[in-house]
């Protein structure tokens, strides 16, 4: 079998990622307006659906059918897709109650949990420089969704301010996922992780099936048919761009995300960016900056370090 390309063509690996994060963008875009008349579960089932045939059939272009969907840890697949669905489930809940640029902010607290997760799941040393970062960015988080919080527990659990919970609730989940992933990718292959989760989420999303589905009309059957099939385009052309970039190279361009996310929400939805998520999203998209760049800087150690250590040929 011919090995895969890894060649580094930072040019087509940065326009492959922007791409993604461009058709990530409209997928939440399709979802958020979508679930304003079909349920969330629904959505989940169609997100989670119709990437299945796709990643099928990228597997087969790769010549991977075979080897790529073998699964060494089972219960590491459950895991993944319990709570990566839970994640998607919340996500989506968040975009049908807050607009969409503020739910990509509140979104990018995903590193900042990911860290603190990895302190207590993984045993990780993390210094000042990510400590610091993180609280950079929780501040940043809690200033995008200080006018959603209220003192009034009412007010708490309906509309916008349930929205913004659920979105940062999501974000710590998908933190939990990454944990989850990086010890998983040492036994698994990148297909067989996508393909199971797919599969554990439309199975998952099932079971919201007695909360009120409905048989939706062309125009939001249309939205939900077209997100899933967008979600699994994008999800293949940032898996391609990391066969032709480091990912610490290509990591920042997540955040252009939110540029997408503003245009769109105003466009769309006419969803003017607010002061308190342009300085929240500054914060946040800096403490995020200051994580990569740290990871950055531990790897380029380690890798010196390891080129010291090793026998030198005679």
């Amino acid at each position: 079998m011919e090995k895969p390309r890894t060649d580094h063509r930072p040019v087509l690996a940065i326009s492959l990622k922007i791409t993604a994060v461009l058709l990530f963008v409209v997928m939440a875009g399709m979802v958020k307006e979508a679930t304003q008349e079909v349920p969330v579960g629904q959505a989940v089932f169609f997100r989670s659906l119709m990437p299945i045939p796709i990643i099928l059939l990228w597997l087969r272009f790769r010549g991977e059918l075979r080897t790529g969907l073998v699964a060494n840890n089972i219960w590491g697949h459950v895991w993944r897709g319990l709570f990566g669905s839970s994640a998607m489930f919340l996500t989506f809940a968040g975009l049908s109650l807050i607009p969409l640029p503020e739910a990509t902010a509140i979104g990018y607290a995903t590193p900042m949990f990911t860290v603190i997760l990895a302190i207590f799941l993984l045993g990780e040393r993390v210094g000042i420089y990510r400590l610091s970062a993180v609280f950079l960015g929780l501040i940043g988080v809690m200033i995008v969704m200080a006018p959603r919080l209220s003192l009034d527990p009412d007010a708490m659990t309906t509309g916008a301010g349930l929205g913004a919970i659920f979105t940062l609730a999501a974000a710590a989940l998908r933190g939990l996922v990454q944990i989850h992933v990086r010890k998983m990718v040492a036994t698994e292959k990148t297909g067989a992780i996508v393909f199971y989760f797919s599969l554990t989420a439309t199975c998952l999303s099932l079971l919201s099936l007695p909360f009120g589905w409905i048989w939706p009309t062309p125009y939001s059957l249309s939205l939900l048919i077209g997100a899933g099939t967008i979600g699994a385009v994008a999800q293949i052309l940032v898996t391609s761009s990391y066969r032709h970039g480091a990912a610490s190279m290509l990591a920042p361009f997540d955040y252009v995300s939110l540029i997408f996310a503003s245009v769109i929400g105003y466009v769309f939805f006419s969803e003017a960016p607010t002061i308190n998520m342009m300085i929240g999203a500054i914060l946040v998209v800096s403490g995020g900056v200051l994580i990569i760049w740290r990871e950055r800087k531990l790897d380029m150690d380690r890798s010196k370090d390891r080129a010291a250590t090793a026998p030198k040929g005679q």
